[in-house]
């Protein structure tokens, strides 16, 4: 029976708002480092290509954090770990705006990702699992721009505060999210699926093993989608300051311009997810992308700059806006806290040098060709992954995985 009728639960929008800001604030600390390379090199008396080792580093420790936290969501419920997850990075976050020098601040990058790792694969499992299956896919555009307000909010924050403050208290603003966890201990209930799907440790880990196949075409396309995502993301600010001159004002407009097209694409092709499939959707968004990349990088003048920008972020959230649902579509009901999360963060692993791999082909080339032909290889590549690989459209959650027709 098609789940049409299926009912909203009470506590459905609290669990939807809890994922949503976790992911937000999460991206929130992650993005602000991306804004502020340049002036922590110089403090610290660093190359730009040493700084962007301390953004591969967040994402190089993210799988600790995913298997973590994973298995203490499969096993004890999604809030506690999703707490105690918000507590730990909003601290680390905080500590790294007092580091005094560079290996303390690249230690600190290290622990932060631990606490990034750990956040979406709880967040995206309870929202995942409290909504209804007609919803999935907009709800799941909604949960993953989380991540592009995060990258808004730094933008914002970076043009108001660093001008007048510097680059350290855009690191204690991050700890701001703390009292997230207030409202996630008092609103938020274990969704339903989980209940029924808690088993013994023996049980669960015949699982993990018996879905070894299914877990690494997870990897595979969680690498693909992160290399695109980092790839177009973590140097475009450095490439709006080098190659056009921008004041950190306008790299903060231009870059805030370009998330919000982020946030409308990923709700756009969540909603066709919906109706038309998730594969075709993604496929859809990273083809679309390929297009763009001349007028997203080679652009002349300020406006075709925000028109590229907007667009391709449009493109490229539009296809992440997919993965929460789709992802915890093809993740076995036992396995939700952890199989989603862990597959995320070891494809963050294997595409965590992005930021490094442009930064070293932009000393042969500029910044523009070095992004446009990364970004041309792993969106091709990530339409491959996609179009080949499995999909579960609206399967039903704690109930065996009997797909919805």
């Amino acid at each position: 029976m098609v789940d049409s009728v299926e009912p909203v639960r009470p506590g459905t929008h609290n669990a939807v708002l809890a994922g949503f800001l976790g992911w937000t604030f999460d991206a929130f600390d992650f993005f602000v480092l991306t804004f502020v390379l340049a002036p922590i090199a110089a403090e610290f008396g660093k190359t730009l290509p040493a700084m962007t080792l301390t953004i591969a580093a967040s994402l190089a420790t993210r799988w600790i954090g995913a298997i973590l936290f994973g298995l203490l969501a499969d096993r004890y419920g999604r809030r506690i770990p999703l707490v105690i997850n918000i507590l730990y990075y909003s601290l680390i976050e905080v500590l790294s705006g007092l580091a005094p020098d560079y290996r303390t601040f690249f230690f600190l990058r290290l622990l932060y990702g631990i606490g990034m790792g750990g956040e979406w694969g709880v967040g995206a499992s309870l929202t995942m699992e409290s909504i209804p299956a007609r919803w999935r896919g907009l709800i799941s555009g909604l949960l993953q721009e989380g991540y592009a307000l995060g990258f808004l909010l730094a933008a914002g924050a970076y043009r108001l505060v660093y001008p007048h403050w510097g680059w350290r208290p855009l690191f204690f603003v991050g700890g701001l999210p703390a009292l997230l966890t207030l409202f996630v201990r008092a609103k938020v209930k274990e969704p339903e699926a989980w209940h029924r799907s808690r088993t013994d440790w023996a049980s669960y880990r015949r699982a993990i093993f018996g879905n070894w196949q299914r877990f690494a075409y997870l990897v595979v396309l969680m690498a693909m989608v992160n290399f695109i995502s980092h790839g177009t993301q973590d140097m475009y600010p450095t490439y709006l300051q080098h190659q056009h001159g921008f004041s950190p004002q306008r790299t903060s407009d231009v870059t805030a311009f370009a998330m919000v097209g982020a946030i409308c694409g990923g709700l756009a092709f969540g909603y066709f997810s919906d109706y038309r499939g998730r594969r075709l959707a993604m496929v859809t968004a990273l083809l679309l992308g390929c297009l763009l990349i001349p007028i997203w990088v080679f652009a002349p003048n300020l406006p075709l700059i925000l028109a590229g920008g907007f667009l391709m972020q449009f493109m490229v959230q539009g296809a992440w806006g997919v993965i929460p649902a789709h992802i915890n579509e093809l993740s076995p009901d036992t396995l939700r806290g952890f199989f989603p999360g862990f597959a995320y963060q070891l494809g963050v692993l294997i595409a965590s040098g992005s930021a490094y791999f442009e930064a070293r082909m932009a000393h042969f080339m500029s910044y523009g060709r070095a992004m446009g032909l990364f970004a041309l290889i792993v969106l091709v590549a990530g339409a491959i992954v996609v179009c080949f690989g499995p999909e579960e459209h609206r399967v039903v959650f704690g109930r065996g995985g009997s797909a919805v027709g």
